[in-house]
């Protein structure tokens, strides 16, 4: 099943080449705020917003991450560009994957933050879908900064309250798609230049069974962690995520990605 186009921003050069950014689960297209003004100055960057989330309405169905990914494809032919770079954090770098997968003629580059090809076993993603379709998405907002950040971070609540506006369907749809969710076995087919990001204190997806498993897995990919960076990454450590994509983007437009 293929999602709809999303709900999305753009912003930078109207002729400058395209950057898709991809949101965390709980997250809005403003987790992205901290790389805006870099990013903008060389790239027209379009940030989405996943299904219930920022504002988005919730699904009205099934949500996969290979859906998500036809969703980004689908939203590109809407805006008639054939060829993007993409970055993602962790749900977010997953519909990368999938997209690098779908559509490899249409991923220019690709960075993944804070990721996996497989969040860990599905029963703990259906519990937590489970939980928030019965109570709604308080319980998890409650413990978030301590799952997204380290415990010196001062800067966690807007991103809480990010969490606190999602829709409870939006979430729980999204953990569904999480839980099923593993491109371990296709990752030698990604031709895209790849950068792996990794928070090095990531709780959810720490770095050597994560980053590791796909900088090892997709031919070429570079691996980069991050010190003091928890999942957020690009939120805690902005200065040194931005550097490290933009470099990266820096080199996949001189065509010299690997």
């Amino acid at each position: 099943m293929t999602a709809a186009p999303p709900r999305y921003r753009l912003d930078g050069p109207p002729d400058a080449p395209v950057v898709v950014l991809g949101p965390s689960l709980g997250t809005s297209m403003d987790l992205w705020l901290p790389q805006l003004p870099v990013l903008t100055r060389e790239w027209r960057v379009l940030r989405y917003d996943l299904p219930g989330h920022g504002g988005a309405p919730p699904p009205d169905g099934p949500v996969t991450v290979e859906g998500l990914a036809g969703g980004i494809a689908a939203l590109l032919d809407e805006l008639g560009v054939d060829r993007a770079a993409y970055a993602g954090v962790s749900l977010g770098g997953a519909v990368g994957t999938a997209l690098a997968l779908r559509a490899p003629e249409r991923v220019a580059g690709l960075v993944l933050c804070c990721t996996s090809p497989r969040f860990g076993d599905p029963g703990p993603w259906r519990e937590r879908a489970a939980l928030v379709r019965r109570e709604g998405v308080g319980p998890v907002a409650d413990t978030a900064a301590g799952r997204w950040f380290t415990p010196s971070f001062t800067g966690a609540e807007p991103y809480v309250e990010m969490l606190r506006a999602t829709a409870p369907e939006g979430y729980a749809a999204c953990c569904d798609a999480l839980a099923l969710f593993d491109a371990t076995a296709r990752l030698g087919e990604i031709s895209a230049p790849t950068l792996v990001i990794a928070g090095a204190r990531d709780v959810p997806t720490p770095p050597e069974g994560h980053a590791a498993r796909l900088a090892a897995g997709i031919p070429g990919a570079r691996l980069t962690v991050i010190e003091g960076a928890g999942h957020l990454a690009n939120a805690e450590r902005p200065a040194e995520v931005t550097a490290a994509i933009t470099e990266h983007l820096d080199r996949v437009r001189r065509g010299a990605g690997r």
